[in-house]
């Protein structure tokens, strides 16, 4: 009867330790993202949402620094990166190409490195 008793407890404890393991999937990231105004804060944080992962998106103009939100397992900090430059802003690791930075409106086409 012990044994059984001990059994059940140990099969509780078991269980209930491995319900506890959920890994968290969503990782806060901070990149530099090249911009100057108001419209620059608006076509970055849209860029970065839309792609699919990505749970927050908020950009500081005078810092320039990208605040994410992302699910490890839907994106990553690259797919982001890129679809940042896509719409014509460079990122540390990523630049937008000449031409996407050229269909900037003139105050957004900050200077490039």
């Amino acid at each position: 009867m012990k044994n059984t008793i001990l059994g059940l407890m140990l099969l509780f404890v078991a269980f209930s330790t491995q319900a506890q393991d959920k890994k968290n999937k969503n990782a806060k990231h901070t990149i530099e993202v090249n911009g100057n105004c108001d419209l620059c804060k608006k076509r970055i944080e849209k860029a970065s949402l839309s792609v699919a992962g990505v749970k927050s998106a908020v950009w500081d103009i005078e810092s320039h620094q990208l605040s994410l939100i992302i699910n490890e397992e839907k994106c990553s900090i690259l797919d982001v990166k890129k679809a940042i430059a896509k719409v014509g802003h460079d990122t540390d690791e990523v630049k937008a190409t000449n031409s996407d930075y050229e269909k900037l409106h003139s105050c957004c086409q900050y200077e490039r490195k």
